[in-house]
């Protein structure tokens, strides 16, 4: 009569075990990959930043960035969150270090989804100088038109964004009208056939620099010097 044979098995706590370390070298690696590609991250998105800066604020050689608050503009660090109420924005100077200008982020929603610009700011005039779109996914040919008409492009070469007296908000709001009828400074001229798109891009800058300006305004000479 034979002898039984036995079954090897492998212990349940065996098992869990191996799953443990693996499941723990499988997180090491996946969190040292990601800290290791962060500063590649965060060095692409400066350099990016600077490019878009560039393009709204023409000879313009380095970027700072700060925060405009109740009580004045302070340097923001890299990384560092915004103080309460605070609004970030973009200071550019020339290679002598004269202030070429101030750059801003605005968001509006368009036809498919948020469009993001970055705009340029001359402080001395106080108009808005140029625009830049820094996301978007509007309707190619149609919504993608205000990277590419020029006569809409236009409207930011001297868009009037000038506080009132009592530095509490802009003079005008800046309004985007139907195309061809514009009459004043702070209004955009809508393309035809991309009106929501025209207005995603004017409620945002109407909106940020409503925000910002009766903050940095006040402040501005601290930005020269």
């Amino acid at each position: 009569m034979s002898e039984p044979i036995e079954t090897q098995t492998t212990p349940s706590g065996k098992m869990i075990a191996t799953m443990a370390l693996v499941a723990s070298i499988c997180g090491v690696l996946i969190v040292g990959a990601f800290e290791g590609t962060q500063d590649a991250i965060a060095e692409n998105k400066r350099i990016m930043l600077e490019r878009a800066v560039f393009k709204v604020l023409p000879g313009a050689a380095s970027v700072r960035e700060y925060a405009a608050t109740s009580t004045g503009i302070q340097p923001l660090a890299a990384g560092a969150a915004l103080p309460e109420g605070g609004v970030k924005f973009y200071a550019a100077y020339d290679q002598a270090g004269v202030l070429k200008g101030v750059a801003a982020e605005a968001a509006g929603k368009g036809y498919a989804d948020v469009v993001r610009v970055l705009y340029g700011y001359d402080a001395e005039r106080q108009v808005i100088i140029g625009i830049g779109v820094v996301s978007m996914r509007e309707t190619p040919g149609i919504g993608d038109k205000i990277i590419t008409d020029q006569t809409f492009l236009k409207n930011f070469e001297a868009l009037d964004v000038r506080v009132n007296a009592e530095l509490s908000a802009l003079a005008n709001a800046v309004k985007v009208v139907k195309h061809g009828s514009k009459q004043n400074a702070w209004e955009i001229d809508a393309i035809a056939g991309a009106t929501v798109t025209s207005k995603a891009v004017g409620r945002g800058i109407n909106e940020s620099a409503q925000k910002l300006m009766p903050l940095l305004v006040p402040h501005i000479a601290e930005l020269k010097s």
